[in-house]
């Protein structure tokens, strides 16, 4: 029985959630809408939302594997994954396993040095402020999350980083960095929104060419190409 999609609850960058028949499921459709600089650069990548689908698909199923929960329910098509309905934690997870983008930037530090252990930041999700960079202080000063939340996000980050380094080290990829967002579902903090050459920041491990969003913002070409590689390495 085909499922019944209805009225669009929130369009963002990259993707639309819709409601279901079953107030505890959303669909998310993938846009091949792309933005960089906090929506300042405005572009589309071809087939990017079904590349983002089918990556995010095979990731989440492999975090469900290695005991993560994660929002993810099934892959309905191309665009279209079914997910829990979250409430978003707003904070921004980035973990970094190399220095590299703004890291390097801020601090000065040669891009390409392997960070152990992995560095894990927070940003707050706020786009008029350009999802600023905030301590654990901050979070608790804004009440953001409780700090047994935030414990409990942290923890999730490095699990999932440690079931995605070896994983694409496998696929000849590094895992330089990656976005996470985590959300509430029945109570419990879950994986949210998606796990992509969007969210993510891949280098061929050979040639440390980029393999992701980063060939859109810096203007590198051959974008396309990067995400059906990305999508051949990771599905096969």
């Amino acid at each position: 029985m085909a499922l019944m999609k209805g009225a669009m609850l929130y369009e963002g960058k990259a993707k639309k959630i819709f409601e279901t028949a079953d107030q505890g499921q959303v669909i998310q459709y993938f846009k091949d809408d792309a933005t960089a600089f906090n929506a300042q650069k405005k572009g589309t990548i071809v087939e990017k939302g079904v590349v983002n689908n089918k990556v995010s698909e095979k990731l989440f199923r492999l975090l469900e594997a290695g005991g993560v929960p994660t929002h993810f329910v099934e892959r309905l098509n191309d665009r279209e994954m079914l997910t829990k309905k979250v409430t978003i934690v707003p904070i921004e997870v980035v973990v970094r396993n190399v220095v590299a983008g703004s890291l390097a930037k801020r601090l000065g530090l040669k891009e390409g040095v392997a960070i152990a252990p992995p560095l894990i930041e927070f940003y707050y999700k706020n786009d008029a402020l350009g999802d600023p960079l905030v301590t654990e202080e901050h979070i608790r000063l804004m009440n953001l999350a409780e700090p047994a939340t935030l414990a409990q996000i942290k923890d999730l980050a490095l699990r999932i980083d440690k079931l995605l380094v070896p994983f694409f080290q496998e696929r000849q990829m590094i895992l330089v960095d990656f976005k996470l967002e985590f959300g509430r579902h029945k109570g419990r903090v879950i994986l949210a929104d998606e796990i992509s050459p969007d969210t993510c920041r891949f280098w061929d491990q050979k040639t440390k060419e980029s393999m992701d969003k980063d060939r859109f913002r810096k203007d590198l070409g051959k974008i396309e190409e990067a995400y059906q590689e990305v999508l051949k390495r990771v599905c096969g």
